[in-house]
């Protein structure tokens, strides 16, 4: 008998160990919550400091993994209808990691009664946002996106908003780059870009390579009307 509590204690840090190991590989189900517009969703996934994202996000369905507190967390849901992937977009936030998911069928305009094809699993794993539910009957607008600002396109779009940054891209490119040809050639419509190309016209004289970017007019054609302006 002695040898036999010997044996069992001996195998107790073993279960100890598997148990703890078991508790760290066990991976978790996100919540989520939501909310609608006729054209789109709105989904927030409630986990904070949200690190190792991984966002799947196809017409038909939703994939995340995740740490959160250093536990693993998932989703993955089937969504009651289509979505639009390319034209969705979403951002980790420090409380949760959100999304702005566009309806693919925009026609119908309608709100949907639920957000998943499983109603056994949304009545476990969703709750309604209430901080941003309006009945459909008093839906006057979109959603509030602003915290979206500067997020990651959801399918393959890239970062949303990066093209109306552009102009206002180019015009600070060409104020501090005045030197470079190309960019000179570049913003000849005006504005910073003109005044860049008529100081690189100076510095360059007899270069060709931004100065023939900027038409026949440019330079030698320039040089060749001075006699006629002369004799007349």
């Amino acid at each position: 008998r002695p040898h036999k509590k010997q044996k069992a204690t001996r195998t107790l840090p073993f279960l100890s160990i598997i148990s703890k190991e078991f508790n760290m590989s066990k991976v978790n189900t996100a919540p989520i919550k939501w909310a609608q517009r006729s054209d789109s969703l709105y989904i927030t996934i409630a986990l904070a400091d949200v690190k190792e994202e991984s966002i799947d996000l196809a017409d038909e369905s939703l994939k995340f993994k995740g740490k959160s507190e250093n536990k693993e967390y998932e989703v993955d849901i089937a969504f009651l209808k289509p979505v639009d992937a390319e034209g969705s977009t979403y951002k980790v936030l420090p409380r949760s990691v959100q999304m702005h998911v566009m309806k693919k069928e925009k026609d119908e305009e309608e709100f949907w009664p639920r957000l998943l094809k499983d109603k056994a699993l949304e009545k476990n794993q969703v709750k309604v946002d209430w901080d941003r539910y309006v009945d459909e009957d008093e839906e006057e607008g979109g959603f509030d996106t602003s915290n979206l600002d500067g997020g990651m396109g959801m399918g393959g779009g890239g970062m949303p908003g990066m093209g109306g940054m552009g102009g206002m891209d180019m015009a600070s490119m060409m104020g501090g780059m005045g030197g470079m040809g190309g960019m000179g050639g570049m913003g000849g419509a005006g504005g910073p870009g003109g005044m860049d190309m008529e100081a690189l016209m100076k510095q360059m004289g007899d270069m060709g390579g931004g100065a023939g970017m900027d038409g026949p007019d440019s330079d030698d054609s320039d040089d060749d009307d001075l006699p006629d302006l002369e004799e007349s």
